[in-house]
């Protein structure tokens, strides 16, 4: 009878304890009820609590990543698109996520699809692939004002990704080709002008030095000397040309 009592009375204590006693890590924190009413936010460490008429519900204060799964979106220029995003949140008063929403992790993750789906509905296609850090930051600040009465607070949402219809694909495909083409004629059409440039004040110096020209001539047969090549052509003018170079070394001496 006494080994009996003994037992009945170990297995009690230990009931007692393991409803009482609670460890929580430091980034966690304990909401606790007493017959049902909130008497207080405890934690991290050793918790203890009056068992039976003392609840606790454990709350992480460590940022959450969370998946938005991808939606059909129809932007402002009426271009259907998929949209997969990444939201980061962490809960900033345990009491309020607990005491003021259900589950905080499912309503943030509903509100956030939904703001989603409302802020890229206002912007072009083209708009939100050159404006995603300004859209992010939109979405955030939109799902941060939902959230903060929940006790979360959004630190950052991100747009991951963004899938095009084929048809979509193609045309932006064609429309870079084309952008492409556009500014290699530009480049070809600068390059034409600046040498046109460079040309024309070549001639205004030849204009003023005539024997310029000859000397060009010179330097061209020279350089085609080089190539030992078996037949070269002596221009007309190439007697005329010797006869005006040597009179003009003979007057530079």
């Amino acid at each position: 009878m006494m080994s009996t009592s003994f037992l009945v009375t170990s297995a009690a204590i230990f009931f007692i304890l393991s409803q009482s006693v609670r460890v929580l890590k430091e980034y966690d924190r304990g909401v606790v009820f007493f017959l049902g009413k909130f008497v207080g936010v405890r934690g991290p460490g050793l918790i203890l609590l009056i068992p039976i008429l003392e609840k606790m519900v454990q709350v992480t204060l460590r940022t959450i990543t969370m998946n938005i799964p991808a939606q059909k979106i129809i932007t402002k220029d009426n271009v259907s698109i998929d949209i997969a995003a990444v939201a980061y949140y962490h809960i900033s008063d345990p009491q309020k996520s607990v005491i003021s929403v259900e589950n905080v992790y499912e309503a943030v993750n509903q509100i956030s699809q939904t703001t989603v789906r409302n802020v890229i509905g206002q912007f072009s296609l083209d708009q939100l692939l050159s404006q995603t850090s300004q859209i992010n930051a939109q979405i955030k600040e939109v799902i941060d004002r939902h959230t903060e009465p929940w006790g979360a607070e959004v630190t950052a949402v991100e747009i991951k990704d963004i899938v095009l219809p084929d048809n979509m694909q193609r045309a932006m495909a064609k429309e870079a080709e084309a952008e492409r083409e556009r500014r290699a004629k530009i480049v070809a059409a600068e390059g034409e002008f600046q040498a046109s440039v460079k040309l024309g004040e070549a001639a205004d110096i030849i204009a003023a030095h005539p024997v310029a020209l000859q000397l060009r001539t010179l330097q061209t047969m020279a350089e085609i000397a080089t190539e030992k090549n078996s037949t070269i052509i002596f221009p007309a003018q190439f007697t005329s040309t010797v006869q005006e170079a040597i009179k003009f070394l003979r007057s530079e001496k």
